[in-house]
């Protein structure tokens, strides 16, 4: 059986034909067209507000194209459009990161340079800023990258971001999540339930509801090195700050501050010295360093470490 998703939006396209960026006011699963679009939209409503035609930006140089697109999220992504409706999906927490097929995206986005006017072709980019200039505007480049900052597409509810150029387009951040001035979040990745995000949840990561990333801390992704192994946090866990993880954590799992835990770290463990590997994922474990021999230790824990202060994720 395919998993289908359709989406219906507007195409940012330069004068190359190149695609910038999609953004999709409209998405769900299913095909363009069915019956099941009533959740989101009538077809009829879709329809008159997109158009057929096309508009032309001449300040940045790009044509705005309407795009109605279905896609099999089994598939990896097919052209620009496609992966804009993937990421959309996962901010718009219709998909779970690690559900739908996203290999090869790098391949399928452009790289756009991202400006308070919007996307801009990177090779157009002198000549855009002198005709702003020549009227009296002013241009912003705020990043060169493939992927946007996900609050310029989508807005979840009951969030809270301090700084939106920390959070990228395809993030899942569930509700209640709280990402401080120094968290971040890549696609692809993010909070399952209600979290404090201080650190750094690396593409591919998901964090379980209860778990505080505390400041500076950095869980390891798997788009550099040829790493395939994929982490996940899970509930009530703490990471102090400064702290790092390239393993996976149960439940109720605290890592000490500043330490930093890898695939390869010897652990002396109640049943002997064992690589970190081979504790992955269990549950109800501290991690800490004696601080005469520097020897990590995994223990049993024997008490919580205090939970979420509620009122920072309440009311949002």
């Amino acid at each position: 059986m395919t998993r289908m998703a359709w989406g219906a939006g507007l195409a940012t396209v330069d004068s190359n034909g190149s695609t910038l960026d999609t953004w999709y006011r409209w998405l769900g699963w299913g095909e363009f067209g069915n019956t099941e679009m009533t959740a989101k939209g009538t077809l009829d409503q879709i329809e008159n507000n997109l158009g057929m035609r096309d508009t032309t930006d001449e300040v940045r140089k790009v044509t705005i194209r309407p795009v109605r697109i279905s896609i099999d999220v089994d598939e990896a992504p097919a052209s620009a459009e496609d992966a804009y409706l993937r990421l959309h999906l996962l901010s718009h927490r219709l998909a779970a990161p690690r559900t739908i097929n996203m290999d090869g995206t790098f391949g399928a986005l452009n790289n756009v340079a991202w400006t308070n006017l919007g996307p801009v072709a990177v090779s157009d980019l002198d000549d855009v800023r002198l005709g702003v200039k020549k009227n009296g505007g002013v241009l912003n480049v705020q990043g060169l990258d493939k992927f946007p900052r996900m609050t310029d597409y989508v807005v979840p509810t009951g969030i809270r971001i301090a700084d939106a150029d920390r959070v990228r387009l395809g993030a899942h951040l569930a509700e209640g999540t709280t990402v401080m001035h120094e968290g971040f979040c890549n696609f692809n990745a993010g909070t399952l339930g209600t979290s404090m995000v201080e650190g750094r949840i690396s593409a591919g990561v998901t964090v379980g509801d209860g778990s505080d990333i505390g400041g500076g801390a950095s869980i390891m992704g798997s788009l550099s090195g040829g790493g395939t192994e994929v982490i996940s946090v899970g509930e009530r866990c703490l990471l102090g700050a400064n702290s790092g993880i390239g393993i996976s954590l149960g439940d109720d799992c605290a890592v000490e501050a500043g330490l930093y835990v890898t695939a390869s770290t010897p652990v002396l463990t109640p049943d002997g010295v064992k690589k970190a590997k081979e504790i992955s994922g269990m549950g109800g474990l501290l991690f800490i360093r004696d601080g005469q021999s520097g020897q990590v230790i995994a223990r049993p824990r024997n008490k919580t470490w205090g939970e979420l202060n509620a009122e920072l994720h309440t009311g949002q």
